[in-house]
């Protein structure tokens, strides 16, 4: 993939999206495990926690809740702990599991932790020997038997451990899909644009002579460009060979009387008028030969404008733009006197007026007008010249905007993205036809396109 090309867009385009998005969905796939293992983890520490408020709220004096069928809370320094405070003033009591040995638990109400429904707080708090331990605690009111705070804590390194061997897998999965899916989209971004490169290579063909059409199946979204490449070859050669015609029946039209002329004075040897007429017609025929190169030079540039009548090209192209947005509720007004006509060729006048049209369709909220008028170029000139004008009620360009687009001729789509205007084209056509195209602001509120163009 070349710097700047249309496959590094899509590779580069579609690989950031990919990565962000499984960067997201890890996060919170990590995430959601972290809870549900705590959840877990709180379940279990809740069923200890359970045992030990039934124990202390046994009517048995002599009730010990030792027995939690848990030896862990038996050896010292364990990292699961079980803790039984007395709440009630001037009467201190302090009960703990073995695991405690001489240390003690510190109390999520001190800390801000908010209970649940239920009562309960969880939360992690730091133990004996600096551990990291996951706590559950609740308070019960016996009445005159007193206030008790029970809390039981387990280690919270299995939680941590747990989490760390998820994110490893799934970050090794990750990995593999990240390396699948950049492959895939390799894949996809050549397969799709495949078809381009056929046509480059075809264009390349022809240039060089070992082709003269562009073959082939193409897809539906470039088949016209096929379709009107292979129309414009067409069209080039018909040109080139219309001008060779004329160019060779010119030729021909000038060398007989030439040839008589030479052959006259050569029959007169020693006539200084003889040798006047030889010197002049050969000459002559310097000159016609030049000429004749640069007429088959310009045939192959550009074709010799006709004339068009405007009317049928406005009204077909009014009535194609609200068919084609007729869900959008546009509709096309169009001003225009009869026996209007354009000195150029009617393709031409479609592709400029229909570039400035299907402009305004896409950015009028709901109205487009176009009129037509015949009017003198200026004050000092008699030049008839036609003056398009295309308005739409969108949100029209700035001034800024405007100058840009109207003395550079940049496409419309590199100012404000989507829109799809080769403005570059309608330009460049106006001015082989010496005429220009205007933008400015409409009085219907959006942008107003002005296209001068040659009278016939």
């Amino acid at each position: 993939m070349r710097a700047n090309s249309l496959a590094l867009r899509l590779f580069v385009s579609a690989t950031a999206w990919a990565v962000i998005i499984l960067l997201i969905t890890g996060i919170v796939l990590s995430s959601l495990y972290r809870q549900a293992v705590e959840r877990s983890f709180d379940r279990r520490l809740g069923v200890y926690l359970r045992t030990l408020v039934a124990d202390v709220a046994a009517p048995e004096e002599d009730k010990s809740p030792q027995a939690l069928g848990e030896p862990l809370f038996e050896l010292p320094l364990s990292g699961w702990y079980w803790q039984i405070t007395r709440l009630d003033p001037g009467k201190p009591d302090l009960r703990a599991s073995r695991s405690l040995w001489d240390g003690g638990l510190p109390h999520l109400e001190d800390q801000g932790v908010a209970p649940a429904p239920d009562g309960s707080r969880q939360g992690y708090v730091t133990g004996p020997e600096d551990q990291k331990l996951r706590l559950v605690e609740r308070n019960i009111d016996l009445g005159d038997e007193g206030r008790y705070l029970v809390a039981v804590a387990g280690d919270a390194a299995e939680i941590t451990d747990e989490i760390r061997a998820f994110d490893q897998a799934l970050m090794a999965t990750f990995s593999i899909l990240a390396a699948v899916l950049l492959l895939t989209t390799m894949f996809q971004v050549r397969f799709g644009l495949a078809p381009l490169k056929r046509i480059t290579d075809s264009l390349t063909a022809i240039r060089s002579g070992n082709a003269e059409r562009l073959t082939g199946d193409f897809p539906v979204e470039i088949a016209p460009l096929a379709r009107e490449t292979n129309a414009l070859i067409d069209s080039n050669k018909e040109i080139v060979e219309r001008a060779r015609t004329h160019v060779g029946n010119l030729a021909h039209a000038l060398k007989t009387p030439l040839s008589v002329i030479v052959n006259e004075a050569a029959s007169r040897p020693g006539d200084p008028l003889a040798s006047k007429v030889q010197e002049q017609a050969a000459i002559m025929r310097d000159q016609v030969a030049r000429h004749l190169e640069r007429a088959r030079i310009a045939a192959r540039a550009s074709v010799v404008g006709s004339v068009t009548e405007v009317a049928p090209v406005v009204e077909a192209l009014a009535r194609t733009m609200e068919k084609i947005h007729r869900d959008r509720g546009i509709t096309v007004d169009v001003k225009l006197p009869d026996a209007i006509r354009f000195r150029g060729e009617r393709a031409d006048l479609e592709e400029m007026l229909g570039n400035l049209v299907d402009n305004a369709c896409k950015w009028a909220t709901s109205r487009v007008a176009i009129e037509v008028l015949r009017e003198r170029r200026d004050l000092d000139s008699g030049e008839q010249v036609v003056r398009l004008t295309v308005d739409d009620d969108g949100p029209g360009l700035s001034p800024a905007e405007r100058e840009q687009v109207a003395l550079r001729g940049r496409r419309l789509d590199e100012t404000k993205p989507g829109s799809g205007l080769g403005l570059s084209i309608v330009v460049e056509l106006a001015a082989l036809y010496g005429g220009e195209l205007k933008l400015g602001a409409a009085p219907i509120g959006g942008l107003r396109a002005e296209l001068v163009l040659p009278a016939a």
